[in-house]
């Protein structure tokens, strides 16, 4: 997953589709119509070199996600808002961020 690209025009994915995405994520939840994780680091000089590694990826692939951003966490969350909820888009950010994380 992480080795495509969001797509432009992109489609509003079924719960099992989503569900299906998810198990290939490693604790990721979904609520809400949204995908989301709480990353945990040692400082917040850890946590604001994760939020920058964040935005690159976001600009990279003109998909944003909400950030909540606290000393030691940050809790990304992803939605497509043009779809109303969950696109494969949401699926392959997260896969990124955490590849990114791995090195």
């Amino acid at each position: 997953m992480q080795t495509r690209h969001c797509r432009e025009q992109t489609v509003r994915l079924s719960d099992e589709e989503a569900a299906a995405l998810l198990a290939e994520l490693s604790d990721w939840q979904i609520s809400d119509n949204r995908l989301h994780k709480l990353y945990r680091f040692k400082n917040y000089y850890a946590t604001m070199a994760f939020v920058n590694l964040v935005a690159w990826i976001a600009h990279r692939e003109n998909h944003h996600p909400d950030l909540h951003v606290s000393f030691n966490t940050c809790k990304v969350a992803y939605t497509t808002h043009s779809v109303g909820g969950l696109s494969e888009n949401d699926f392959i950010c997260a896969a990124r961020i955490d590849a990114a994380l791995a090195g």
